[in-house]
């Protein structure tokens, strides 16, 4: 098939008609017939059927526009680049990151960010680290952000800053003096919020309370540390979470203390080793590692 093809398909999948089409097409409804006419004879097969003057998807259709789908965004973007480029504007970066950072240090870094970039358009995203890296190899974001350094041979991770492992809890729970302590894995107390088996923190925590012949029970298990710092806010017991999830947290609403012995926690930028970062997405990078060190400067 196609690009003229695949358009007209597309078009008439999404409308059913041919008028349709030809009006989101901004052609002619007989070029639309010509083309679809075409795209069928090429393909040796009907992909509509015409009942009083509407189209109705063949099965091979349906499994066409399946497999044409994300080639019919390609061609869409490609589209939009060319008429921005055309016209002069900026560049577009893409721009993903687990929730994690999204919610704590991101918010921050795009306010800063913004202010020397007003007109570069930029698009946000979140997923988890195993699809951040697709997403850079695939083309599909210009950089991302983890607590993670997948160690992947086509993924270049480079430190942006590091902290460590934070226990919180609800204000008032440990007093002046022993908040300028860190705190062992046997003073995990009270309700202790868990994470999912899978999940690469709280593996770490288990590890170092294993260490020290502590075993915790958790009753509450969640998938992201937002929601542990939120259930502590609301003072639905402790967590441990990782320094800027932490230092993100509501004023006057938690306690933090670094877990003993200490866990380093890194804030990694992650970019696919084929291609480099133009200079707005490298100023952005700044921007982030600028925000997440103020983050751990912020005070307890």
């Amino acid at each position: 098939m196609r690009l003229r093809h695949i358009e007209v398909f597309h078009a008439i999948m999404q409308v059913g008609t041919i008028s349709g089409a030809a009006q989101v097409l901004h052609i002619s409804q007989p070029a639309v017939t010509k083309v679809l006419q075409h795209c069928e004879l090429q393909l040796g097969m009907p992909l509509f059927e015409r009942v009083r003057g509407k189209l109705y998807p063949t099965p091979e259709a349906h499994r066409l526009f399946a497999e044409t789908e994300k080639l019919h965004r390609d061609l869409q973007g490609i589209r939009r680049l060319a008429a921005s480029l055309k016209t002069g504007a900026l560049e577009t970066i893409r721009l993903v990151c687990t929730p994690t950072i999204a919610g704590s240090v991101l918010p921050p870094a795009m306010n800063r960010w913004r202010r020397a970039f007003p007109d570069t358009r930029c698009e946000l995203a979140t997923h988890h680290t195993s699809e951040i890296v697709n997403m850079l190899r695939l083309g599909e974001a210009d950089l991302a952000l983890s607590l993670q350094d997948p160690r992947h041979p086509g993924i270049v991770a480079e430190p942006l800053a590091q902290g460590v492992m934070t226990v919180i809890a609800p204000a008032g729970t440990w007093t002046v003096e022993e908040l300028a302590t860190p705190l062992s894995p046997s003073g995990l107390q009270a309700e202790l919020v868990g994470y999912a088996d899978n999940d690469p923190l709280g593996e770490l925590l288990l590890a170092a309370c294993e260490a020290q012949d502590v075993h915790p029970v958790f009753r509450t298990v969640v998938q992201t540390y937002q929601i542990a710092r939120s259930l502590v806010e609301a003072g639905g017991g402790m967590a441990v979470v990782d320094p800027f999830t932490a230092a993100a947290a509501q004023p006057g609403r938690i306690q933090r203390r670094p877990l003993a012995p200490a866990i380093p926690i890194r804030l990694y930028l992650l970019t696919a080793g084929h291609a480099p970062l133009s200079h707005g997405a490298r100023q952005l990078a700044d921007a982030i590692g600028a925000a997440a060190l103020a983050c751990l400067d912020t005070p307890s």
